[in-house]
């Protein structure tokens, strides 16, 4: 699959087949359309945001034809896109994951076709420094999937920390290690090398703190100097290059979807 830089708008074929479940729920189509997750789909509905065919609809239990219904939220008309959109980002350092930034701060939507695509956002995120593969997606429900503990999805990464790190160190991080929110799940984690008073590491985890893998190594006494991000549950980054991406082929989308339990769902 080619890969593309942030100014490139190129469109390709994902594999993906038509959606065709209709009638469906109303909170499941404004997943799948990318307008939140199902959850924050249905807060949406019991807000009072969305309207059907002009009607301000809250029941949980609506379901609509996306072929002949008209649905809004706050006024804007929802669409659902005949395939919904997977993306792979090699983020940089010094980009924030966000679609907009209120301090004018260089966004990852710079870095991916969001006119190309629209409804396009980032699955989960990765620290202002922190590099490597951030997925995007148009559609909510599986990136709700993804992020939900119950899922236990593996993210990868690669760290860089400070000092030379002992197994006996590192076990502790396989054991799980005491943050200030809570114990930490165990987690698979090798040194590779060692050199400069430095310590590179591979660390996967199954948890989605904020800045855990960062914390984790500060409470092992070896502070991170860099991570980068190498794979999210079945994708790998690979060789993209830096500020790059690439959209999903159609077997990494299956894989995505088998990994959070969406193999049973027609598309």
């Amino acid at each position: 699959m080619p890969a593309h830089s942030g100014d490139e708008l190129g469109a390709a074929d994902t594999g993906a087949t038509e959606n065709r479940v209709v009638p469906m729920r109303l909170q499941k189509f404004l997943a799948r359309a990318g307008v939140a997750s199902r959850r924050g789909s249905e807060n949406l509905m019991t807000a009072g945001r969305v309207r059907v065919n002009g009607v301000v609809m809250t029941e949980l239990g609506t379901k609509v034809d996306p072929n002949t219904d008209s649905v809004t939220v706050d006024g804007q008309p929802v669409f659902l896109a005949e395939q919904p959109v997977y993306i792979a980002l090699n983020k940089p350092a010094g980009v924030v994951t966000t679609m907009s930034d209120p301090q004018g701060r260089t966004t990852v939507a710079a870095l991916v076709p969001v006119r190309e695509y629209p409804g396009l956002f980032p699955v989960g995120r990765l620290d202002y420094d922190t590099t490597g593969l951030l997925l995007f997606t148009t559609d909510g429900e599986i990136a709700h999937r993804l992020l939900h503990p119950s899922r236990h999805v593996e993210k990868v990464y690669r760290v860089l920390v400070d000092g030379r790190a002992t197994e006996p160190e590192l076990d502790r991080l396989r054991e799980g290690v005491s943050l200030d929110d809570g114990l930490t799940a165990p987690a698979r984690v090798r040194a590779i090398r060692s050199s400069g008073g430095t310590t590179y590491c591979e660390v996967a985890i199954r948890e989605g703190r904020k800045r855990q893998v960062r914390r984790m190594f500060s409470a092992v006494g070896h502070p991170v100097l860099e991570l980068h991000r190498i794979k999210f549950g079945p994708v790998e980054l690979g060789d993209l290059s830096r500020a790059s991406w690439r959209l999903l082929d159609a077997a990494e989308i299956a894989a995505l979807r088998e990994a959070v339990g969406m193999t049973e769902e027609v598309r």
